[in-house]
């Protein structure tokens, strides 16, 4: 299976520089890479990476508003405490999807080193929620050609980036005017509730309200 998945994505990032078009070819028939979903609809779509910090506060946030979030976790993150994000995922609104074992920059990898960490975390994040991510968000939003043909390998239907990341790192970042369809990143850190409170302000003074991402993805043709 394994050589099977790296042959796969080695001859669709082959085909990207082999393409009779050249660099217009390339991408065709790889996932698309979204910063912000088109749509007639007020949604946001609110993301949270990683997973390290279990805070209690934003889980209860989240359950209590039925907020629906994508998690794009680590698999180690997520399995010192799984019942965390089941919890999440089974009482609230939430979709487990992939961030990579290590948090590599993927573009910086070989075949087998995309390999291991694309599918990799989707078969262990199947084995503990019971479903294989379809989404992919990679590490530092580093993304190319090959990074999408190797997602594709490994059954990934988007790579999702972002649109404004609302994370506190060391001091409160300007909160930015958000539109319909934008992708507001968020981490499992300890400052996670005041962060979600923040973007759901925001949210909430643009006239937007969260959505979840697979169906407007879908709507949008983009999966």
């Amino acid at each position: 299976m394994w050589r099977t998945r790296v042959m796969v994505a080695a001859l669709a990032a082959l085909s990207l520089g082999l393409g009779a078009a050249g660099s217009a070819q390339a991408g065709v028939g790889l996932p698309a890479v979204v910063s912000h979903v088109p749509t007639g609809e007020k949604v946001v779509f609110i993301t949270i990476d990683d997973g390290w910090n279990h805070d209690p506060e934003a889980a209860r946030i989240l359950l209590e508003k039925r907020i629906p979030v994508s998690l794009f976790l680590l698999p180690g993150a997520a399995s010192y405490d799984t019942q965390y994000f089941t919890r999440l995922v089974d009482e609230g609104r939430a979709s487990v999807e992939n961030h990579t074992v290590n948090h590599p920059d993927l573009t910086t990898l070989d075949a087998a080193g995309k390999d291991a960490e694309v599918c990799g975390t989707g078969e262990r994040l199947a084995a503990a929620f019971g479903r294989e991510p379809k989404l992919l968000r990679p590490p530092y939003g580093a993304v190319n050609d090959e990074v999408r043909a190797a997602a594709k390998a490994c059954g990934v239907k988007a790579l999702v980036t972002w649109t404004y990341d609302f994370t506190t790192w060391g001091e409160t970042p300007p909160t930015p005017q958000l539109k319909a369809g934008d992708i507001v990143l968020l981490h499992f850190t300890p400052t996670l509730a005041a962060d979600l409170e923040r973007a759901l302000g925001a949210a909430k003074a643009a006239g937007l309200k969260p959505a979840a991402l697979m169906p407007h993805l879908k709507a949008a043709g983009i999966v």
